[in-house]
């Protein structure tokens, strides 16, 4: 930072430091000498009390806008400090429950591919049962008419060439 006298005009303060001015600029050369270098000291003392007391109140504002800053910047960080560790846990949350997600969707699969293994075999197996039942199915049907043709009335009798057959007696 560079220290510049600032300008009468570039200052900014709450006081009214025109009065001031005023009672210094109207006090001037008159009476006797000693008197005049006395006015011209006071004079120049205020002055300078003038410019050290502008300057102290520069200082003091830069300061105040120092710590200002300060306590913003600190403010900031601790926010981005909570919002980092917010972050942070709900890493932490998610990747628990990503592991739950994953080891259910692992003992999902499991269980699906055992039921299609079973799905399957029970096919087969239902294939298998079907085919066993045409079969008896066909058997037996064999067999009853078997049965009924033991049974036949004209069992004995010779069959007639190109005749129709009698009518079945229910």
């Amino acid at each position: 930072m560079s220290s510049t006298v600032p300008t009468m005009e570039s200052l900014e303060c709450d006081w009214d430091c025109s009065q001031l001015f005023s009672t210094i600029q109207s006090v001037g050369p008159a009476g006797s000498g000693s008197a005049s270098s006395e006015r011209n000291q006071t004079h120049s003392n205020s002055g300078l009390d003038e410019s050290n007391l502008k300057l102290s109140i520069i200082e003091e504002r830069k300061r105040r806008r120092m710590m200002s800053n300060r306590e913003s910047a600190r403010r900031s960080r601790m926010r981005k400090q909570k919002h980092l560790e917010n972050l942070r846990n709900l890493v932490n949350q998610l990747r628990i429950e990503n592991r739950e997600l994953t080891s259910r969707l692992r003992f999902l699969l499991y269980h699906c591919h055992r039921v299609r293994t079973d799905n399957d075999s029970l096919r087969s197996e239902y294939t298998v049962l079907r085919q066993k039942l045409s079969d008896m199915q066909q058997i037996l049907v064999f067999k009853q008419l078997q049965q009924f043709s033991s049974t036949w009335p004209y069992n004995n009798v010779p069959v007639m060439s190109e005749q129709t057959p009698p009518p079945l007696i229910i």
